[in-house]
């Protein structure tokens, strides 16, 4: 796909330097002033405050879920934030060390950890395992410890001056983490494939099923559906939807004007296209 590219803007992420979302930004904005930020609300309030800034965030890992994080930031109303693209990484781990030091304590983010658990539980099964809030931050860590080591990104070996013990440290599964690209404005992009939706449905029997219906009725398919709870209010919950299609099309036109009818509010936080999968 051929991408739109971006020059002489400023591309925000959750940092710190060296995440795998500062890789991401990297790949796809090359060229841009690069701004490290120290959490996913961060990226957000810099976005929202700079209209022609960019930022990326992450939203989903294939091992660790959801980034329940950044699916409250799109069902807040109040954040003028809008997706923009989606980007995707498919994750290959590092062991980053020390020469001809034991390894005794390995550092990384918790999703690394649970990802590579097997592969730890053979070839480092005595090791402590210390959960960090991101693989740079690992890497830190490991950097000022003889006996440590960070599952993390390849080049952050440079970066710390840690000797690569293993790479990649495989896992039966892919690791792939999906990041949004984010900005205080809506914009339509080519190739649109993907449409987000933030709703809130009655507090009733069935209200699910029929907002669904809207969608089937319409041959629409739905590939993510996340619950999250109002803050607040027991028992009530607010959605985040992604459709694979143009939020212009006909089809989605006419399942958003049933769907209004049943949700209690309903905003489209962006209509966008995907890339190809990048390789770390």
């Amino acid at each position: 796909m051929q991408q739109t590219t971006m020059k002489n803007s400023t591309i925000t992420f959750l940092g710190p330097s060296g995440t795998y979302s500062h890789l991401v930004a990297n790949k796809r904005f090359a060229g841009n002033r690069m701004l490290p930020q120290d959490g996913i609300l961060d990226v957000c309030a810099y976005v929202a405050t700079h209209p022609q800034a960019r930022g990326i965030v992450p939203i989903e890992n294939s091992s660790g879920g959801t980034i329940n994080e950044t699916v409250d930031v799109l069902l807040d109303a109040s954040q003028s934030i809008h997706i923009h693209e989606e980007l995707s990484l498919h994750v290959q781990l590092a062991l980053l060390g020390h020469k001809d030091h034991p390894i005794k304590r390995l550092y990384s983010h918790f999703v690394p950890l649970e990802h590579c658990a097997p592969w730890i539980a053979r070839h480092l099964p005595s090791v402590h395992k210390q959960e960090c809030e991101s693989t740079a931050a690992a890497a830190a860590l490991a950097a000022k410890d003889p006996e440590g080591a960070a599952l993390c990104s390849r080049f952050l070996a440079k970066a710390f001056k840690l000797e690569q013990r293993e790479f990649p440290v495989e896992s039966s599964t892919p690791n792939i983490t999906t990041f949004i690209v984010i900005g205080a404005k809506a914009q339509r992009l080519p190739r649109i494939r993907k449409t987000t939706l933030a709703l809130r449905l009655p507090n009733r029997p069935g209200s699910l099923y029929r907002f669904l219906g809207t969608l089937q009725n319409e041959n629409i398919n739905l590939s993510r559906l996340v619950s999250r709870p109002i803050r607040g209010r027991r028992q009530e919950y607010a959605f985040l939807v992604d459709l694979d299609a143009d939020a212009q099309s006909a089809p989605v036109q006419r399942a958003l004007a049933a769907a209004r009818i049943e949700a209690t509010s309903l905003r489209i936080c962006g209509s966008f296209p995907t890339h190809r999968t990048y390789q770390s």
